[in-house]
């Protein structure tokens, strides 16, 4: 780990950052060229004290998770994202591992979708990012690991995660994520994440297995569905999915459909995030 380089980079980085790039409001009276730590701190997810530390060659290597975060919060490059891996001690993920991070490219688009909730997906449903007013709709994703990562995995596995969808569109979205899952697993042949995830999927889920052996296949674009949040209510939304050429990552953008919805989106941007429940799922 090199500890100086670390703390060098990264301060600069910060410093070449402006708040409305990331969301954030100037402000009157800033001092700080670009970001302040507390705004890192706010975007990575983790204490202030860590960012000083980190930014004071202090600090202790940071996870692989942790360099993701800041990877987001700071807008790298997939060339700087790498290069700050390295700097910790770290080799970069590779393009299909586990610990996938979303493209540098695909996080820009989401700063500039503003007020439309948009996050990025792995072809298998991990959720890599997500823009502020996807957090306040779905709640925030981005941190879950093991299985629950998958949409799919806790769609089919854990009853909660269907609140957010109304009961007669339930079983559209359970055919979608399996046919969407089929169609990655054909074209990704042979590869241990997606097989293990299917096995485990079987395992734990009847409904699941089901479906599974009905080998739908589908690749997810567009559609039209309805949302219920515990705040704001029904929400009818326009979804789009872009891929990447690889196809290996899709900027997922939801739009509402009608005038009402839009209001009510809205509403939502303006509460918040204060009393936003704990754990509320998404599809």
């Amino acid at each position: 780990m090199q500890r100086d380089q670390l703390a060098d980079f990264l301060r600069r980085r910060r410093e070449t950052i402006r708040p409305s790039e990331v969301g954030l409001a100037d402000g009157p009276r800033r001092r700080t060229a670009g970001l302040r730590r507390e705004e890192v701190a706010l975007l990575a997810g983790m204490s202030v004290d860590y960012v000083v530390r980190l930014e004071q060659g202090r600090s202790s290597q940071p996870s692989t998770q942790l360099l993701g975060a800041l990877s987001r919060a700071l807008r790298l490059s997939d060339d700087e994202r790498d290069h700050l891996f390295y700097l910790a001690g770290h080799r970069p993920p590779p393009a299909d591992g586990v610990a996938r991070l979303a493209r540098a490219g695909l996080v820009r688009m989401l700063d500039l979708l503003g007020d439309n909730p948009a996050l990025v997906l792995s072809d298998l449903g991990e959720i890599l990012a997500q823009n502020r007013t996807s957090a306040l709709l779905t709640g925030e994703l981005t941190g879950l690991s093991g299985d629950r990562r998958y949409i799919a995995y806790r769609w089919f596995t854990e009853p909660t995660a269907r609140a957010l969808h109304p009961p007669e569109e339930q079983d559209h979205q359970s055919r979608q994520l399996v046919a969407d899952l089929r169609a990655v697993a054909g074209r990704r042949s042979g590869d241990p994440t997606v097989t293990g995830l299917v096995e485990r999927l079987q395992a734990a889920s009847p409904e699941f297995r089901r479906r599974w052996a009905e080998h739908e296949v589908a690749v997810r674009r567009a559609d039209r569905k309805t949302m219920l949040h515990p705040r704001v209510g029904r929400l009818r939304m326009n979804c789009e999915t872009l891929v990447t050429p690889d196809l290996g990552q899709q900027l997922l953008v939801l739009t509402p459909a009608d005038a009402e919805t839009r209001d009510r989106l809205d509403l939502l941007r303006v509460l918040g995030t204060e009393d936003f429940p704990a754990g509320t799922p998404a599809g």
